[in-house]
């Protein structure tokens, strides 16, 4: 993928979307990204394993979605453009899926317009909103989705970017809510009692270097659960990434800090 030109001047503050395509390798970051993005990582060594299983969970998640008759995808913090997106795993599987990216950053969106293109059969559409502005996103989701039919709500590493006090869980709850029955949420998310020191370390460095509504809080694997409440877990339950049904090729790795899940709604 050959990086999409991002315009200037260099902003003062990290983005988690650019310090993320840091991580994967990508080119789509300023300076102050990379920065963040190497110290992180330097205090926290399993930082860069850790986005690239987060990736492959991503893709695990949704083949396995797709193989349960989902063909519907609202894709929450979509990130900048990388191998093995949702919808390009969705319609490998179902040519015929919709899939619908959302994002807070118009640079964000930009590259996905440019980058994320949709099959023939399917239909991949994109809205600028902010992960806790519930009502605009079902609302324009509902362009492209038909929300009486279940859709699978990808919440893959966003959620750490919403501070307790903006209740996080209920946002994730009030999303599911306008859901159908039979609607799927695929959530990862850093852990604060998975290599607990370097994770904290790491988050410190991050913060330092974001802007204050960009700051990251690792939860614990009860915290994560609780994104869970009302929805059956399917097996083998909130794990950490290399655990949730991995492939006969994949090698388990506990000190990954992200746990993950995926959940039906009744």
């Amino acid at each position: 993928m050959n990086a999409y030109p991002l315009p200037t001047p260099h902003p003062a503050n990290a983005h988690p979307a650019r310090v993320y395509n840091a991580w994967l390798g990508g080119k789509d970051h300023y300076p102050v990204d990379q920065e963040a993005a190497e110290l992180a990582a330097a205090a926290n060594p399993t930082i860069v394993p850790s986005v690239r299983a987060n990736r492959a969970f991503l893709g695990r998640a949704v083949r396995h979605l797709t193989s349960a008759g989902v063909r519907q995808f609202l894709d929450v913090g979509t990130g900048i453009p990388a191998a093995g997106n949702t919808h390009e795993v969705a319609q490998q599987a179902a040519p015929e899926s919709r899939v619908v990216y959302v994002d807070n950053d118009p640079i964000v969106l930009t590259h996905a317009r440019a980058l994320l293109v949709s099959g023939a059969e399917g239909r991949t559409d994109y809205v600028q909103a902010d992960a806790q502005d519930v009502d605009t996103i079902l609302e324009s989701a509902s362009r492209t989705l038909d929300l009486d039919r279940p859709v699978g709500l990808m919440l893959v590493a966003i959620l750490q970017y919403i501070k307790d006090a903006e209740d996080p869980w209920d946002i994730t709850r009030r999303l599911l809510e306008r859901l159908a029955p039979g609607s799927c949420l695929v959530l990862s998310h850093p852990a604060a009692d998975v290599t607990a020191p370097e994770v904290a370390e790491s988050m410190r460095i991050y913060n330092e270097r974001a802007a204050s509504h960009a700051s990251a809080t690792p939860r614990t694997q009860k915290e994560v659960e609780r994104f869970f409440e009302g929805l059956e877990i399917l097996e083998p339950g909130v794990v950490t990434l290399t655990r949730w049904r991995p492939e006969p090729s994949d090698t388990p790795d506990d000190t990954l800090p992200m746990w993950c899940a995926v959940a039906r709604k009744a």
